[in-house]
């Protein structure tokens, strides 16, 4: 069985992340992706992250339309801290024999070798590196800070939607529309909870 992991805080989960996975699942041939929101990880300590349920519920959404795409809480369902190699760990026990495939960003790639526990990351899975509009990447400085590891890695170019959860949290922050960056499910429960607007709802205007 070949097994796709895609995490993040998908607050809120967009057509870029939509369309990384799917690319990853046709180029890979994987059988399933598991769409893993996180729970606290740790880069992101310093910034609010919308409430667990709430981008859970989003992903739901996003994903019900695609047999290929299942919402995996492994990375909720834990203590943390939320270490990549844990989740994958926990992952690879259940899942048993098979290849897995984590799928990250490029930026993310490149800063593996500061990853908690990197080379026991490399045993346990390929790291499948999704790139991103305008950014260029050497894997050269990769392999001379962890020997090997180019072999452990998948890059993948996906195609480009310059979309990120930082920006459409500003949008909705400033009342400008969304639509057409996320699923019209995703949008709508944005709208009716009133997710990462203060002042104003999100507008559904074109």
């Amino acid at each position: 069985m070949k097994v796709g992991i895609f995490g993040g805080t998908f607050d809120p989960i967009h057509y870029g992340h939509l369309v990384a996975a799917e690319e990853a699942r046709a180029i890979l041939g994987l059988e399933q992706v598991m769409i893993a929101p996180a729970g606290q990880p740790p880069h992101k300590t310093d910034r609010p992250i919308t409430p667990p349920e709430h981008r859970v519920a989003m992903v739901q959404l996003a994903i019900s339309s695609n047999p290929y795409f299942v919402l995996s809480r492994v990375d909720l369902d834990r203590p943390g801290p939320h270490y990549s190699v844990d989740m994958v760990t926990r992952l690879r026990r259940e899942m048993g024999p098979g290849e897995m495939f984590l799928i990250v960003g490029m930026d993310s790639l490149m800063e593996m070798p500061s990853w908690h526990e990197c080379e026991r990351l490399m045993g346990l899975c390929y790291i499948v590196g999704v790139n991103r509009p305008g950014y260029t990447y050497d894997l050269a400085p990769l392999e001379k800070a962890v020997p090997g590891i180019s072999a452990h890695i998948r890059v993948l170019e996906a195609p480009q939607l310059e979309i990120s959860s930082h920006e459409l949290q500003e949008r909705v922050r400033r009342g400008l529309p969304i639509k057409y960056q996320v699923p019209e499910a995703v949008e709508e429960y944005i709208q009716r909870h009133k997710l990462y607007a203060s002042l104003s709802a999100v507008s559904t205007s074109v």
